[in-house]
């Protein structure tokens, strides 16, 4: 937001206390209804310019302005806008951003001023959509801030759809927003390669919907999920743990998650590990080391450490030899310095946790035969050592009575078609 608010939204406003007199004297003229008399035929007296001053400030009425947010406006601008001072606008702005982010102010949203009888603003009163209403009332040369939570309503629907051009599309025409789609992907990552969907696919999921008032504010995480890909059909049932914790599970209880191999090569050992700071051998000063080293002999098998597709294996200077493995859309792995590649290997090689997909080496900047395996989320790199972290046990005892139960009363909503759903009414929308 920065820039300046359009003027003709103020100039309406600024036309309002003049009209309000005029309207009300007009009325006043008109005689009773019934009643014909020869004053009420008598041309009304003609008005001189002198007669349309604007009226003093004490006869204005109290009225309200409101303005809407636009593209480039700041709160400062807006406030200033509706009638504030500089000064003024400012005490404000900050008393606001001690209640609320105002990041949160979106192009469209809605700033109410209210003006006692001398014009002078004595109110301003916003509403964000899922937050609420925040209102600032004049307390002398401050204003006293408060703010009303929005309340928010819960509704559990299923939505389905089919492939056709691509997932994005697909949960766009079955009605839902974007924000869910990631959630989808990210249910099923260990076992459907979304870069590789193709059209026909199906998929069903069940997942809460907020409100507030009218207006559909975001959807809680995915219950249940069913997808169709390749013909092969995935389901996936979310449990939330006494902890906090929570993951989603088969319909027997084993979890989705995938669990990395604890290292790519067999009968080595660690000989540097994942920091932020360190002596680089070959460069000589230091730097980040993103990986683990692993000591072993040249020709040492390297595997992949989980199910995914390889997106590189080729030299590049530093890194010498390397394989590049996506498994999700979140997750990759990199095996750098290696001798050479498994027989046949090439971008687009699709393999299975356990593959062999090179062999040790001491290619690029590399002292001697080493591997140097990292691991990388959406950009972010892991310490491979840690990633056990990440694999869920499966549900035993009492944690897996109740997932059953709620597996039972989730299924045959996945079952449910779009002539299923119950049409939602239209709610009019209102301003404040």
């Amino acid at each position: 937001m920065g820039g300046v608010v359009r003027r003709p939204r103020v100039f309406a406003a600024l036309a309002l206390p003049l009209a309000v007199p005029l309207f009300l004297a007009a009325v006043r003229a008109q005689p009773e209804f019934g009643s014909v008399s020869k004053a009420s035929i008598t041309p009304p007296p003609s008005l001189r310019y002198h007669d349309l001053r604007t009226p003093y400030r004490a006869e204005l009425p109290e009225h309200s302005l409101m303005l809407t947010i636009e593209k480039n406006d700041t709160l400062d601008k807006v406030l200033q806008a509706g009638g504030l001072s500089r000064g003024e606008s400012a005490l404000l702005a900050r008393a606001l951003g001690t209640e609320i982010d105002v990041r949160r102010l979106r192009p469209g949203h809605i700033v109410r001023f209210h003006y006692d009888q001398a014009g002078v603003v004595d109110a301003v009163q916003m509403r964000i959509p899922a937050w609420g209403d925040v209102n600032a009332v004049r307390n002398g040369s401050a204003f006293d801030v408060t703010r009303t939570a929005a309340v928010v309503r819960k509704e559990e629907v299923t939505v389905n759809g089919t492939v056709r051009s691509s997932l994005y599309e697909a949960v766009r025409d079955s009605g839902e927003g974007p924000q869910v789609v990631q959630q989808l992907i990210d249910v099923f990552q260990w076992d459907i390669d979304f870069f590789g969907l193709q059209k026909g696919d199906t998929f069903s999921f069940v997942v809460t919907k907020q409100f507030a008032g009218p207006d559909l504010v975001g959807y809680g995480p995915i219950k249940a999920a069913r997808f169709t890909h390749r013909g092969t059909t995935y389901e996936a049932f979310r449990h939330d743990m006494d902890d906090g914790r929570a993951g989603y599970y088969s319909a027997a209880g084993a979890p989705l998650r995938k669990q990395f191999l604890k290292a790519p090569v067999k009968f080595s050992r660690v000989t540097s590990g994942f920091t932020k700071k360190r002596f680089h051998p070959v460069l000589k000063y230091f730097r980040p080391h993103y990986g683990v080293d692993y000591g072993a002999p040249t020709g040492t098998p390297v595997m992949t450490t989980a199910d995914g597709v390889v997106l590189e294996a080729r030299y590049k200077s530093g890194e010498g030899n390397f394989i590049r493995v996506r498994h999700t859309s979140k997750y990759e792995t990199w095996y750098l310095h290696l001798s050479r590649f498994a027989k046949g290997l090439k971008a687009g090689t699709k393999v299975t946790q356990g593959d062999i997909i090179g062999y040790v080496g001491s290619t690029g900047l590399a002292s001697g035969p080493h591997l140097d395996y990292r691991v990388r989320e959406n950009g972010k790199w892991l310490d491979p050592l840690k990633l056990k972290s990440i694999t869920p046990d499966p549900l035993r005892g009492r944690s897996l009575v109740t997932f059953k139960a709620n597996v039972a009363r989730l299924q045959p909503q996945l079952d449910a078609t779009v002539q299923d759903v119950a049409e939602k009414p239209v709610f009019q929308r209102a301003l404040f």
